[in-house]
């Protein structure tokens, strides 16, 4: 039997989701307290990696296991179980067939950016205080629906077959409560992700709001499939992927 386990963790200790051999992993942890739990060896086959410091608001994976078990006790066990820094939120039943990460349809990441500085978002949000062009960054990213090719913001000697992504939501937003104030939220979803493309996305982006490149500039970029030309990688610790969606998994 498969079973997904949807799951969220704050990315701060670790070296992404992907197992490392010599560095802690999101996956080697909820691989050891699975098995553990399970009293058998289990591996979990993640939705998609994360990089170092990278956060997920939702992530699933899927395991195979043939025995019965009590759901929402094995939930319990885990939370209980896992660091305080990992939460599972449910195991889902699906088929055979079923596959976490080719199976998705569309994934969604934010990057987080707080304009004053607070000791309290120091590992959660990304602290950049120079003023920027919101509107003008929001008709950047406008531009990002006529393309596909996004080798330009895809980590080099990458190993794809492909660098064409379909995106379907990109824009930026400013925190609208006393909660949010100072906060600036960039969304994107696509159909897939190359390595490294978000957080490139977000420095040309920015690299626009400060005025250094144009809109022309930004497209050019795109065009030119170079990540030389493309602006700087943020930082990961303002990075979070917030969902991922499949056909058969209701929100």
């Amino acid at each position: 039997m498969r079973y997904f386990i949807k799951l969220a963790y704050n990315g701060t200790r670790y070296h992404g989701w992907q197992l490392q051999p010599n560095a802690s992993s999101v996956q080697e942890t909820m691989n050891n307290a699975v098995s553990t739990l399970l009293n058998t060896e289990i591996n979990l086959m993640g939705a998609g990696r994360t990089d170092t410091g990278v956060h997920a608001k939702q992530m699933f994976a899927h395991f195979d296991y043939d025995k019965q078990f009590n759901i929402p006790s094995l939930v319990h066990k885990l939370n209980s179980y896992l660091p305080k820094d990992i939460t599972v939120y449910t195991i889902i039943p699906v088929s055979d067939q079923a596959h976490s990460r080719f199976d998705a349809v569309k994934r969604t990441y934010e990057y987080h950016i707080n304009t004053f500085k607070d000791p309290f978002l120091q590992e959660q949000s990304w602290y950049f205080y120079q003023k920027l062009d919101i509107d003008l960054m929001n008709e950047a990213a406008k531009l990002l629906f006529s393309y596909t090719d996004f080798q330009c913001f895809s980590k080099v000697n990458t190993d794809v077959n492909t660098f064409d992504c379909t995106i379907f939501k990109a824009h930026w937003t400013l925190g609208s409560t006393k909660e949010e104030y100072g906060k600036l939220i960039f969304t994107i979803s696509a159909n897939r992700f190359l390595r490294n493309m978000v957080r490139a996305i977000v420095g040309t982006l920015i690299n626009i709001g400060l005025h250094k490149i144009t809109l022309e500039d930004f497209e050019n970029i795109i065009k030119s499939k170079s990540r030389d030309k493309a602006g700087f990688s943020v930082p990961a610790h303002g990075l979070y992927l917030t969902e991922i969606e499949y056909d058969y998994i209701t929100k």
